[in-house]
């Protein structure tokens, strides 16, 4: 079964697609589409259906095309996936870092980009492997741009590396989980107050305050809260200043 995930495909032929360096053609038609048209067909069905609606023979069809033709272009999925992901790193916006931000400031802005591009592509959160990127133009423009970022921090080349990482990792996690909320309101076609609504009989009846103290005065106050156990924003705005203060306690240690 092929692995759905950034890196999975024949390293050679991956980075000779995400460079253009295109193989020699044989003789015969003149190519009726380009790779980039190829992969923003596949982004944009990934977008509405989700990836698993992205296979060679739909993106044929997107593009109008036979399914054998696809594979004269791009070798298979793994390598799509790739050229998939980024492309959209490349259309990422990077402006400029304006004199007398502060790392911070910066820091922040780096989060909110990411999880911008995580909201607006979903599937995104399951291909894109920190640790195998497809390592074409978009993705060294965007991890440019990123290391940039901590540029007055004082850390040390192997240290920014692993914030960058950390940081991105962040916005990866909570961006699945709200992925994964919201599917669940979806699948279910009802909202999370419903659901705990529906459940409070069993809920009174099964949770003890004297054996689950903790759980039952905590849980009710946040659920009071949130009309949830979770939620997004709030998930948001805490677990990035946490991630922020941890890297504010590294950076004061140089």
């Amino acid at each position: 079964m092929t692995s759905e995930r950034t890196g999975a495909g024949e390293p050679s032929r991956t980075l000779g697609l995400l460079w253009g360096e295109q193989p020699v053609r044989r003789k015969g038609p003149a190519r009726s589409v380009q790779v980039p048209h190829l992969v923003g067909s596949a982004v944009e069905l990934a977008d509405e259906r989700g990836l698993a609606a992205v296979t060679m023979r739909a993106v044929a069809e997107r593009v109008g095309i036979s399914p054998m033709s696809v594979y004269t272009y791009v070798p298979g999925k793994p390598e799509l996936l790739d050229l998939m992901v980024d492309t959209l790193y490349a259309a990422m916006p990077r402006p400029p870092w304006a004199a007398g931000q502060t790392w911070r400031h910066r820091l922040t802005a780096v989060a909110e980009a990411n999880r911008q591009l995580l909201v607006a592509h979903p599937w995104l959160t399951e291909v894109a492997a920190l640790s195998r990127p497809p390592l074409g133009p978009g993705t060294m423009a965007k991890y440019e741009y990123e290391l940039a970022a901590f540029d007055d921090t004082g850390l040390d080349d192997l240290d920014v590396d692993a914030a960058l990482s950390h940081l991105i990792g962040f916005v990866q996690g909570h961006c699945r989980s709200a992925h994964d909320a919201a599917r669940a309101s979806t699948d279910t076609a009802m909202s999370d107050a419903d659901w705990w609504a529906a459940n409070q009989p069993v809920l009174a009846r099964a949770f003890d305050p004297d054996s689950y103290p903790r759980a039952v005065r905590i849980g009710a106050a946040a659920g009071e809260a949130y009309g949830s156990a979770w939620d997004a924003e709030r998930a948001w705005t805490f677990g990035l200043a946490c991630t922020l203060a941890g890297l504010t306690a590294l950076v004061e240690q140089e």
